[in-house]
Order: C-alpha cells, then sequence, then structure tokens
C-alpha cells in the first residue's frame, strides 16, 4: 500500500512512522518519506511480485525513476551538489540536494525495499549506489568529466564489478589482470567476474584489477566499458533469491580500455573497494531490516486469522513465543540502524570511516542474521502455505529464497565479524598509543 495505515499491523513500521517520537527525523524528513513511498509504490512496488516472478524488472522503470532523479538517493550523502546542479538537478522530490543527509538515505533505502523483494529495488540502483561512487571520490577531473553527466542522469547504466569465481570477500586476491599495452596508451584486461548485479545492462562497471603483483598491494580500479565492447562477454545467473537483479558472469578477453579510464591511481585499488564498502553495507543493512519488517508482519497478521486446534494461531503461546523473539530482534536492529544514520550526519567522511567502518561491517552481518530470524519465523508459522510459491504464503516464500543475498554480498558474514572486531581493537590500540604519547609530554 501507498500509505501509512492509521493502524498498523505490529512490527510492520518503524516506530516512527507508528506515530512514535523520534530524535532523529525533521519536518524535510518526513515530507519526503510521504512523496517517496507514493512514487516508489506506484512506479515500482505496486509490480514487485509481478516482475520477480518474471524475471526481469521493465527498462522503463529505469528511466522513470531516472526521470523525477529517484536513483539519486542511493548515492553516499552529501550528495555531489556542484555536479547535480551543473546538470540542473536541484531538488528530489522537493529535498534540495544541498540539504540531502543520511537520514534521508535510510528513509529512501528503507522504502525501496518495502515489498520484501530484494530484487526489484536490486534491479535499478547498484550503479548509483557502488558504481558511481568511486568516480565521484577518486576519479581525475577528466574522467568525471566524460562519464558523470551520462551515469548521473541514467542516459548510461553502471555497476561494480569485484567478486571473481575464485575470490569473493577475499578482495586482496583477485586475479583479473590490467598488463599496459606496448604504447602505453591502453590497459589490456583478462579475467572474469562473477556476480555482478546489474552488469547485463551496464555500459559501464567501475572493475577491481591486477595492475601490480600479489596482494593488495597489487589491485586498481579502472572504469571498464561493458555492452558491445570488443573482448566483453556477458551471461546472467540463475540465482535463488534476487532474481530480477541481474545477476551476471562477465568475460573479459583482451579487452582494450584507454588508461584514462583508471580510478584513482595504481595500487589505491584496496583503499578505493574499501571505503566504497562502507555505504555499500549500510545500505544493505537498512533494506535488509525492512525485508525482516515485511516478513514478521505478514506472519503476525496471519496468525491472527489462521485457525488451529480450534483458536487462532495467535492464542497459541508458543506462536506469541516466536514473534516476540523474532520482533525483538527486528526492532533492535533498526534502532541501531538509525543510530548509525544519524551519525553518519554529524561525523566528517574521514571519521565516518575510522569510527565506524568496523560498525557498519557488523551493523551489515546482524542484519542478514535478524533478516534469516524473522523469515524462518514467518515461514514456520504460515506452514505449508510458507513453503509454496504461491498464494497467501508466495511472499514470506520469496523472502526467505533472499536470505543468502543479504548475508553473502557485501563481504560475507564469518569475514564482517571477524572484520569487525579487528576494527574496533585496531581504534582502541590507536588509543593506547595517543594516551601513552600524551602521558610523557
Amino acid at each position: 500500500m501507498a500509505d501509512v495505515s492509521p493502524n498498523p499491523i505490529p512490527f510492520s513500521e518503524p516506530p516512527y512512522l507508528r506515530g512514535l517520537p523520534s530524535p532523529y527525523y525533521t519536518a524535510s524528513h518526513r515530507r519526503f518519506q510521504k512523496a517517496c513511498r507514493a512514487f516508489i509504490w506506484e512506479h515500482l512496488l505496486s509490480h514487485a511480485m509481478e516482475w520477480e516472478k518474471a524475471g526481469t524488472v521493465p527498462e522503463h522503470v529505469f528511466k522513470d525513476f531516472c526521470k523525477h532523479n529517484m536513483l539519486l538517493p542511493n548515492l553516499p550523502a552529501p550528495l555531489p551538489v556542484d555536479w547535480l546542479k551543473r546538470l540542473g538537478i536541484n531538488d528530489i522530490l522537493g529535498v534540495k540536494v544541498e540539504e540531502w543527509d543520511y537520514l534521508h538515505t535510510g528513509i529512501y533505502c528503507d522504502e525501496l525495499a518495502r515489498s520484501g523483494l530484494a530484487g526489484p529495488g536490486a534491479s535499478l540502483n547498484a550503479g548509483f549506489a557502488f558504481g558511481i561512487p568511486p568516480i565521484i571520490k577518486f576519479g581525475s577531473k577528466e574522467l568525471q568529466e566524460r562519464f558523470l553527466p551520462d551515469l548521473l542522469t541514467g542516459r548510461k547504466r553502471g555497476c561494480i564489478a569485484i567478486t571473481e569465481p575464485e575470490a569473493g570477500s577475499d578482495v586482496a586476491n583477485i586475479t583479473t589482470t590490467a598488463t599496459k599495452s606496448p604504447d602505453g596508451k591502453y590497459y589490456i584486461i583478462n579475467g572474469a567476474k562473477k556476480w555482478i548485479t546489474n552488469g547485463i545492462w551496464s555500459d559501464y562497471t567501475t572493475m577491481a584489477v591486477r595492475t601490480g603483483g600479489p596482494g593488495a598491494a597489487g589491485l586498481s580500479v579502472i572504469l571498464v566499458p561493458l555492452k558491445g565492447h570488443p573482448g566483453v562477454t556477458m551471461r546472467r545467473l540463475k540465482v535463488s533469491g534476487q532474481i530480477t537483479g541481474g545477476t551476471t558472469y562477465i568475460e573479459l578477453d583482451d579487452v582494450k580500455v584507454p588508461v584514462g579510464n583508471l580510478i584513482g591511481r595504481e595500487g589505491d585499488g584496496m583503499r578505493i573497494i574499501m571505503t566504497n564498502f562502507n555505504h555499500e553495507r549500510l545500505t544493505i543493512a537498512v533494506g535488509v531490516t525492512r525485508q525482516a519488517r515485511v516478513a514478521l508482519a505478514a506472519a503476525f497478521e496471519y496468525t491472527m486469522k489462521r485457525e488451529a486446534f480450534g483458536k487462532t494461531l495467535m492464542d497459541q503461546p508458543v506462536v506469541r513465543h516466536r514473534l516476540a523473539k523474532a520482533g525483538a530482534e527486528l526492532e533492535t536492529m533498526w534502532a541501531w540502524v538509525e543510530q548509525i544514520l544519524y551519525q553518519l550526519c554529524h561525523l566528517s567522511k574521514e571519521q565516518a570511516d575510522q569510527q565506524l567502518g568496523g560498525i557498519t561491517a557488523l551493523a551489515k552481518a546482524k542484519a542478514a542474521m535478524v533478516l534469516n530470524e524473522c523469515a524462518q519465523c514467518a515461514v514456520l508459522l504460515f506452514g505449508g502455505a510458507g513453503f509454496t510459491a504461491s498464494g497467501q504464503g508466495e511472499l514470506v516464500e520469496a523472502i526467505l529464497r533472499d536470505v543468502p543475498g543479504a548475508r553473502i554480498p557485501g563481504g560475507s558474514e564469518d569475514v564482517l565479524l571477524d572484520l569487525a572486531v579487528r576494527q574496533l581493537v585496531k581504534i582502541y590500540q590507536a588509543g593506547e598509543k595517543k594516551l601513552a604519547k600524551q602521558a610523557k609530554m
């Protein structure tokens, strides 16, 4: 539905949309939420299940979103204001681009996932969320001038390509090579990229390649042409969830790319990729938490009307117990996500990268665990209907299939749990050294 219900099903909406006070949201945020919900419902979510079953979101949807500047919210906040104004873009559904903050971003990501399905939203946003930001942050002025006008307006589509058949979360060991041509004018790229969201529709990809020796120090990032470019072969991959996301296998056979397409400097690849991950993981965490909300609310509504053993399921203590445990996980996760979004509104980019990188990785991993808990709870309470890809349980069945797509991409769960603690240790040890140095002064 397009509007917030005056009497929402428990767990179906975050507290600030249930009329409860919140310290985070201004009048601007609340106006945007209403406009955003109406737009996304009309242009995407009202057809989400239909398109997910068909396997592809129609091409016109991407164009409709771009026409109304509604893929720009996928960019990290603050937005690239100078570039947007040069392109004649001054606001997003009434929010001035210079006033946009991470709470607006959070609202957008939450609303985009409100169908409960990750695929329809993922079919649109990979370029804006993950592919364009490295160009904005690290690309040369000449590179930006060549590509940003088309990418930011959606005239051309993009994606990000890091993962390979033999290297996923282990980014430092990717094997796709970029070797300079004898005349030094081109990189010649060879290798393969796998599980690339939106790849099949993309004109360009921000790609991690190896320009140097082994390990992280040998990595670089290059903007690589895809559709129709000599040496590039692409095919869609069948995956269990996020079917409309356009998951793609890309093969690169002596692909020539101008050296001017290098993003940043040679050897900067690992730093560029890691800072880009923070935004990716945060947006995943927000969307995944909404998916968990949709699953649990569907189960809550179903158990109030489904009868078994002479009473509704909700009258069974064991059912209420399941809902309570999953609900506690859900609302705790949402409170944490809101806290991180608020912190990002009040920290510099450097402070946020240092203080919140590990925490964001941990939040992404935990959000996927919460989705798993809520989706499994919902499927069990729906019973046979929750195991059926049609009928009244089809949504929770589809959400459960989306769970691996939350736990693996953007850094798999176990890798992120370890990363988060290592980052916290690093911050603590740096603080100890600073205090010891001050004590000596």
